[in-house]
């Protein structure tokens, strides 16, 4: 059987693998905005939820957890693909969120962060009055 060299399929290879580091094979994510916050899904299978620890910082997000390995010292490891120990992912904030009102919830095996836009960094409409202007000694108001 004849294999043809295809350099697309082997270059998205290379950089998948590249791309891929510690914490993000431990602690895969997903982010995206959701009207007027933004979600963010960590999945933490096997976690307990007391060692999830989660800190802002300078719009910093920090966020650590440990799975601890299931198996004893004596162990011997026939095939180890599942990571355990403490793992960390940092996410930079950028302005405008309102970072003293993050939420998490931790269900299933996924850790679940909601991000609100703080309310200066909403767009709003400015409304435009129609102003009043003197003649003559007379107030002439707008006609709508």
């Amino acid at each position: 059987m004849t294999r043809t060299f295809d350099p697309f399929r082997d270059m998205d290879r290379f950089f998948a693998d590249a791309t891929r580091t510690p914490a993000s094979v431990a602690m895969p994510m997903d982010l995206y905005r959701s009207g007027d916050e933004y979600v963010v899904a960590i999945d933490l299978p096997g976690v307990d939820p007391a060692s999830i620890d989660i800190d802002v910082e300078d719009n910093t997000l920090t966020i650590r957890a440990e799975r601890p390995s299931r198996a004893g010292e004596d162990a011997q490891w026939l095939s180890r693909e599942r990571a355990f120990g403490t793992f960390a992912r940092r996410l930079n904030l950028g302005s405008g969120l309102a970072t003293d009102r993050i939420g998490a919830d931790y269900s299933d095996g996924v850790l679940t962060l909601t991000i609100p836009v703080a309310e200066a960094a909403k767009p709003r409409r400015i409304e435009v009055k129609h102003g009043t202007r003197t003649i003559a000694g007379a107030v002439e108001t707008p006609q709508e």
